[in-house]
């Protein structure tokens, strides 16, 4: 085996792809990175009847904007390709038949019809789950049951056929899973899986063996829901005689209550989106939305799919890509499944918007702010406007909050003015307008001083003065600093909202 490690993801193209599979990219990203090796995107489509057009497009999209992207394969180029499984048919059949060769499969010439009277059979004799294997292929039509001259004389004819793996009796088939520990699994459990079909096309578990000793793959990290094929997998590197890579099965990604694996309709049904980036169905039309289009970062999301299945084992939660590779191991992804937390992921972004420039934030607000048909004012009063807005802030859309800021109130916080407005109020709060004016360098800082002399000058709480305050300038009941929005403001704005509101309330 190669000594550098090498590790592939290898989805198929029959849609978009699911935030699992994402993160089963990023863990074999994450483990090529911490040692060295190479990160392989591999695009499985031998089941051309389900192969979705866009769909593969789609997945390299999905990988560079999470920041994942490989180093070689399918649209990055390397010297193992091709790297789509469709282009390399021609070199399965050879394996196929070695392995017919050497006694470990068979051709099977059974029909549709043939193999349901079988599965029938076996029903009504209570067999729980009726399979093609060691007992049954004896009464099929296959090169185990037909005679060498039957056989060549169908073979000879043109006859369909499938070629079957041969599972040996009565043998226990075991494997380290680097995530698991040691797997048992008695070969009476098997099926004689079909390997190559009659269309010339191989099927997943040839193909993947194959692809993975010809791209010196060292490592396979995949879901748990491949574990069922992995003793399938480790009989076929036996019966080729090739070193098997070591195995992970990473752990389901579950619902947010925990009751079985997380899918589209969960994400559809409790509003939040399972797939990295938008989607639209070719045939239907039908968008699904995307972390991308929802205004997600990158590295919240990634940051997020890390933690669903592995932990530091320290009390960190924000990484990024590089601290990450720094502390993955596997052996801290865990074997139970993960629940889905669609708060948790929005606290993720809220962390890394506030890790934002200030001029990133900016840019990102232009556009949303031109959305709403606002006027949009300096650059230096946007840069002000964002980094008093951002600590409140999931997502860029919520800076929008503070559009107070950008034009003056037309109404007021009727639960402040009820609370608050009191008959001595506008005579109050003219006084401190008096105040704000002779403050010569309008900074948040001198705001502040002269606002709580004028407390003490008047006698009088911060109760009955802060809140107005805050209702005259911006319209609000709460928010941000309001010696830091005046001075955000500027000196003029500032009172001619206070003389306006005054009056505006005094009628």
């Amino acid at each position: 085996m190669a000594d550098k490690v090498r590790v592939r993801f290898a989805p198929s193209p029959t849609g978009p792809l699911h935030m699992g599979g994402v993160r089963t990219a990023l863990y074999n990203y994450l483990f090529a990175k911490k040692h060295g090796g190479d990160f392989i995107l591999r695009i499985e489509d031998t089941d051309q009847t389900r192969y979705v057009p866009g769909a593969e497009d789609y997945i390299v999209e999905a990988l560079k904007w999470s920041g994942i992207a490989p180093d070689e394969g399918q649209g990055f180029g390397g010297s193992f390709g091709p790297y789509r499984q469709s282009e390399r048919k021609d070199l399965y059949y050879q394996y196929a038949q070695q392995l017919v060769d050497s006694g470990n499969a068979y051709y099977a010439f059974d029909t549709a019809e043939e193999l349901e009277e079988m599965r029938e059979r076996l029903k009504k004799a209570k067999v729980a789950a009726p399979q093609y294997n060691a007992v049954t292929r004896g009464s099929m039509k296959n090169s185990v049951s037909l005679s060498a001259e039957e056989v060549e004389k169908r073979l000879e004819n043109g006859d369909p056929y499938v070629i079957r793996l041969k599972v040996p009796r009565n043998e226990e088939i075991r494997f380290f899973d680097e995530i698991r520990g040691w797997v048992v699994v008695h070969s009476s459990n098997l099926d004689d899986k079909v390997l190559f079909k009659s269309d010339g096309m191989p099927t997943y578990h040839l193909a993947n063996i194959v692809d993975d000793h010809l791209m010196k793959i060292t490592h396979v990290i995949r879901g748990e829901e491949w574990l069922p094929s992995a003793p399938t997998h480790i009989l076929l590197y036996k019966f080729l005689e090739w070193e098997a890579p070591k195995m992970a099965h990473l752990p389901l990604i579950l619902k947010p209550d925990g009751n079985g694996k997380l899918s589209k309709r969960d994400g559809d049904r409790l509003g939040f989106p399972v797939f990295p980036i938008d989607w639209i169905d070719p045939i239907s039309g039908e968008k699904s939305s995307g972390y991308r289009e929802k205004g997600y970062y990158p590295e919240a999301f990634v940051n997020m799919l890390a933690f669903l299945g592995w932990n530091p084992g320290t009390e960190q939660e924000i990484f990024s890509l590089a601290e990450l590779v720094d502390a993955f191991s596997i052996e801290r992804v865990g074997k139970s499944g993960s629940k889905f937390d669609p708060e948790k992921t929005k606290w993720f972004n809220q962390q890394w918007l506030r890790k934002q420039s200030d001029d990133n934030l900016v840019t990102a607000l232009k556009p949303i702010l031109e959305k709403e048909n606002l006027d949009i004012p300096s650059y230096e009063f946007l840069k002000g406007y964002v980094s008093l807005m951002k600590e409140r802030a999931q997502f860029p859309t919520d800076l929008l909050e503070g559009k107070y800021l950008l034009t003056e109130p037309q109404e007021y916080d009727a639960k402040t003015i009820k609370k608050k407005w009191k008959e001595n109020t506008p005579e109050l709060m003219g006084k401190l307008a008096e105040v704000l004016r002779g403050v010569e360098d309008f900074s948040a800082e001198n705001i502040e001083t002269a606002f709580k002399k004028f407390l003490e000058d008047q006698n009088v709480g911060m109760g009955a003065v802060l809140p107005n305050f805050r209702v005259l300038v911006t319209g609000m009941g709460m928010g941000p600093s309001m010696f830091q929005i005046s001075e955000l403001l500027g000196k003029d704005p500032v009172l001619k909202r206070i003389e306006e509101g005054i009056t505006k309330l005094s009628n």
